[in-house]
C-alpha cells in the first residue's frame, strides 16, 4: 500500500459476536475498496484478519487486526475486533480510539440479547456505530418471511440499545432467497449481485406498503432531532434526500441514532452501500477529537495508545490514533522516540514518514509506553480516557515444562500483559503457584499459546490449589513444651507453657505474656513469640493457622544452657501439641461477589449460587442496565474456578461478575473430609 495525500481518514471498528462475519466482513469492504484483487476466506487461513497461528488455531478473532485502504477521497483504517466476550479488552481499548463501529450481527433475534454489553459500551462512550444484519440470506427465504424477520430484527435491537434503531436498508427476497434491498433515502431498489456493484430496478409493487411505513419510522425518528423536519412532516413536505442525508450525518455523528443496514458479506451483498454510508455519513476525525474533548486549536500533536503488540520482525509495535496535529519521523513521544511509523495491512506494515488526524498507525521500539498511554511531545497534555481493565474471573497455575525457562518467565509474562491488557499474574503467597488470570479457559489457552510461540516458553498446567487455612475451636491451657539438648560444652535448654486460644474470625494472630518473678527471663521471650509464628506456617491439619492468640503463662530456664533459641524450639514443640488438642479446623476463603445478567436469567444465577453453597445476600435492579438485576451474594473460592463458564452459559455468554476476598469461613465438614483426603495422598 503506498501512502496517499487524501483528504480526510475514518478509522472504524468492526464489532459483534463470534461467528457473525466481522472478518469476512472485512475482507469483503477491502475486496470493494480495491485493496484486494481477490477475496480470501478465513476457513481457508487466507484473510486478512485472524493471521496469527493463535487465531488460526483456534478458528476465531483473538486480537485486533488492522487493515487500511483508501476509498474515493478518504482513507479507511478498519480495526476488525474479537467477538469472544473473553478477548472483550481487545475491542474496548480499540473503540476508544475509533470515530465509529459497525456491529455485526446474525439475523436471528433471539440472539440479540448478546449484543447488549457491546451497545451499553457505545452508548457509554457515545461512539456512533451503525449494525449490519449478516447473512440475511437464512431468513429471506420468502417475501413474508423476509420481512417478518427485519421486523422483529428491528424490535430485538432496540430492546438492547439506548439510541433509537433506524431502518437504513429495507430487505427484498425472492424465489427462495434475498435478491436485493430498497434504500429508505431515495426509495430506490436495487438487486444484488456477488461481489458487483447492485443494479437499480423498480421499487416492487408488493414491498410499497411496507417501505412506506419503514421510511416514515426513519424520518420521524430523524424528525425528533431537527425542527425543521419535523415542520416539513407535519405539513406532508418530502424532504430532500440531502436534507435526510445531512440528518443522518448529524445524529449518527453525534451518536444519537443507530442505522441499520444489512446483506451477506460472504457474497458481497450490501457492502458497497455500507462503505458508501461510511464514507458519506459517519464522522469526519476533528468531530471525533471534539467528543473526546481535545483542543484542535492547537497543533501540538497528541495520540493514543490502543493496542501493544509485539512482532518478531520489528519487535514492541504501538498501534496509535492520533488526536490532535501530525505524528511525523523523529518526533519525540513521552521521552521516546519511536523507530518508525507504519500503516497496518493484517500481517503486513508498510512504512510512512508521517500520520494526521484520525489515522491509526502503529509506532515502532515506543519502550516504557503501555496501552491506554496519551502520547505528546509535551509534558502538560492531560490523559485521555482509556477503557476501564475488564477484571480477570479465570485463573490456571502455570510452570515451565522445562526448568531452565523459569528465569525467563517473569519478563516474558510482563510482555504477555502489555499485549493484553485483561492478563493478571501473581506469585501467590500462599500456595507458592504462578497463577495466570485471564477471561475464561480460551483465553488463557491462547495466552500461553502465544508465551510458548513468542518466547519459547512451553507451559505445564493446573487448577490453582485454594488458600486454605486452619485454626482451633477450643482454647488449651499449660500446654507443656520442653527442649533439652547436650551435645559437650553449652547444650540447649528452654521450657515453656502456653495457653492457646481461638480468636473471632478475622483476628489474625495475638501473643502476649503474663510471666511473673522472672522464670522465663525477658530476652527469651521474643524467641518463645519467633518459634510460635514459625509454627504458625503449617498447623495439624497442614495448612496455615490464622485467629489463634497464644500466651506464655510460665517456664523455667537453665542459667547456663538456655538462649533465645532455645526457647524458641521449645515454644514450636508446645504449639505442636496444643493445636491437636484445640480441635483444629478448616477454614476457607470467601469471596464477596456480585453478578450482572438479564431480568430473566437472574432464577437461574440464584440456582447457579445455591448450587455452589453460595449464600445469597440479594438482588436488585443493575442501576443504568435496563433490564437487568445484580445479585449479591458470598461465595467459596473454591466454587469459584470455572463459575465464569458456568454463567456464561446460563446467559447466552453475557453474564459477567465482580469480586473480591471478604473473609475466612469454616469448610463444612464433609467437604473438609474430602480436602484433607486429597491433600494426604
Amino acid at each position: 500500500m503506498k501512502e496517499t495525500g487524501v483528504l480526510s481518514s475514518r478509522n472504524v471498528a468492526i464489532v459483534g459476536p463470534y461467528m457473525s462475519g466481522k472478518t469476512t466482513l472485512l475482507e469483503s469492504l477491502e475486496y470493494v475498496s480495491g485493496a484486494l484483487s481477490r477475496k480470501g476466506s478465513t476457513k481457508d487461513g487466507t484473510s486478512i484478519g485472524d493471521g496469527s497461528p493463535e487465531a488460526r488455531s483456534q478458528q476465531m478473532s483473538v486480537e485486533i487486526n488492522v487493515a487500511s485502504t483508501d476509498y474515493q477521497d478518504i482513507h479507511f483504517t478498519f480495526l476488525d475486533c474479537p467477538g469472544s466476550i473473553e478477548f472483550a479488552q481487545e475491542t474496548y481499548n480499540a473503540l476508544v480510539g475509533v470515530g465509529a463501529a459497525i456491529i455485526v450481527c446474525e439475523p436471528e433475534p433471539d440472539r440479540i440479547l448478546t449484543l447488549a454489553p457491546l451497545f451499553k459500551f457505545l452508548d457509554d462512550w457515545e461512539i456512533p456505530h451503525l449494525v449490519f444484519i449478516n447473512k440475511m440470506d437464512r431468513v429471506c427465504t420468502d417475501e413474508e418471511r423476509c420481512l417478518t424477520s427485519f421486523s422483529a430484527l428491528l424490535t430485538a435491537l432496540q430492546s438492547v440499545s439506548s439510541r433509537p434503531i433506524i431502518p437504513h436498508q429495507f430487505p427484498i427476497a425472492a424465489q427462495d432467497k434475498i435478491i436485493g434491498y430498497i434504500d429508505l433515502v431515495s426509495e430506490q431498489a436495487y438487486h444484488y449481485h456477488p461481489d458487483a456493484p447492485a443494479d437499480p430496478v423498480p421499487l416492487p409493487e408488493s414491498l410499497k406498503d411496507s417501505e412506506t411505513q419503514a421510511r416514515t419510522q426513519m424520518l420521524e425518528t430523524l424528525a425528533d432531532f431537527d425542527d425543521h423536519l419535523l415542520e416539513e412532516l407535519l405539513e406532508d413536505i418530502q424532504p430532500s434526500q440531502e436534507e435526510i442525508v445531512k440528518d443522518l450525518k448529524m445524529e449518527l455523528g453525534a451518536d444519537l441514532i443507530v442505522p441499520v443496514f444489512l446483506g451477506v458479506a460472504s457474497e458481497g451483498y450490501g457492502v458497497r452501500p455500507l462503505l458508501e454510508s461510511l464514507k458519506r455519513e459517519a464522522p469526519s476525525p476533528d468531530v471525533t477529537s471534539k467528543r473526546r474533548g481535545v483542543d484542535l486549536d492547537s497543533d501540538t500533536p497528541i495520540a493514543q495508545v490502543l493496542k501493544t503488540f509485539y512482532t518478531p520482525q520489528g519487535g514492541k509495535m504501538s498501534l496509535i490514533r492520533v488526536w490532535q496535529g501530525e505524528i511525523t519521523e523523529g518526533l519525540v513521544l513521552n521521552g521516546v522516540r519511536p523507530g518508525g511509523i507504519y500503516r497496518l495491512f493484517g500481517q503486513q506494515q508498510h512504512s510512512v514518514s508521517k500520520a494526521g488526524i484520525g489515522e491509526i498507525v502503529a509506532l515502532a521500539r515506543m519502550d516504557g509506553v503501555y496501552t491506554g498511554d496519551t502520547l505528546s511531545p509535551t509534558k502538560n497534555v492531560e490523559g485521555l480516557p482509556k477503557a476501564d481493565r475488564v477484571q480477570p474471573v479465570y485463573a490456571m497455575a502455570i510452570t515451565p515444562q522445562n526448568r531452565k525457562d523459569e528465569v525467563k518467565l517473569t519478563p516474558a509474562l510482563n510482555k504477555l500483559l502489555e499485549e493484553d491488557t485483561s492478563l493478571y499474574w501473581e506469585q501467590h503467597g500462599d500456595t507458592h503457584e504462578v497463577i495466570l488470570w485471564g477471561q475464561g479457559e480460551i483465553h488463557l489457552k491462547v495466552s500461553l499459546e502465544r508465551l510458548n510461540r513468542k518466547y519459547n516458553i512451553p507451559m505445564a498446567t493446573h487448577l490453582p490449589r485454594v488458600a486454605y487455612k486452619e485454626t482451633i475451636r477450643k482454647t488449651v491451657e499449660s500446654v507443656h513444651g520442653r527442649y533439652k539438648h547436650q551435645s559437650g560444652g553449652h547444650g540447649q535448654f528452654g521450657d515453656v507453657y502456653l495457653n492457646i486460644r481461638p480468636l473471632e474470625r478475622g483476628e489474625g494472630f495475638a501473643f502476649n505474656d503474663t510471666i511473673v518473678g522472672g522464670v522465663v527471663p525477658k530476652q527469651y521471650i521474643p524467641g518463645v513469640e519467633t518459634g510460635v509464628r514459625e509454627y504458625l506456617s503449617q498447623g495439624p491439619l497442614g495448612f496455615p493457622v490464622v485467629d489463634v492468640g497464644v500466651t506464655l503463662t510460665n517456664g523455667s530456664y537453665h542459667s547456663v544452657d538456655s538462649s533465645e533459641q532455645a526457647f524458641k524450639q521449645a515454644a514450636r514443640l508446645a504449639m505442636n501439641t496444643g493445636m491437636s488438642q484445640g480441635k483444629p479446623t478448616l477454614l476457607e476463603p470467601i469471596a464477596a461477589i456480585t453478578i450482572s445478567a438479564p431480568t430473566e436469567f437472574t432464577s437461574k444465577v440464584l440456582q447457579l449460587l445455591s448450587g455452589r453453597r453460595g449464600q445469597i445476600l440479594g438482588y436488585e435492579p443493575f442501576d443504568s442496565w435496563k433490564g437487568w438485576d445484580q445479585t449479591s451474594a458470598y461465595l467459596p473460592q473454591a466454587e469459584m474456578q470455572n463459575f465464569i463458564i458456568e454463567l456464561r452459559s446460563l446467559t447466552m455468554g453475557v453474564g459477567f461478575f465482580d469480586w473480591k476476598y471478604d473473609h475466612l469461613q469454616e469448610v463444612p465438614d464433609k467437604i473438609a473430609d474430602r480436602v484433607l483426603a486429597t491433600t494426604a495422598e
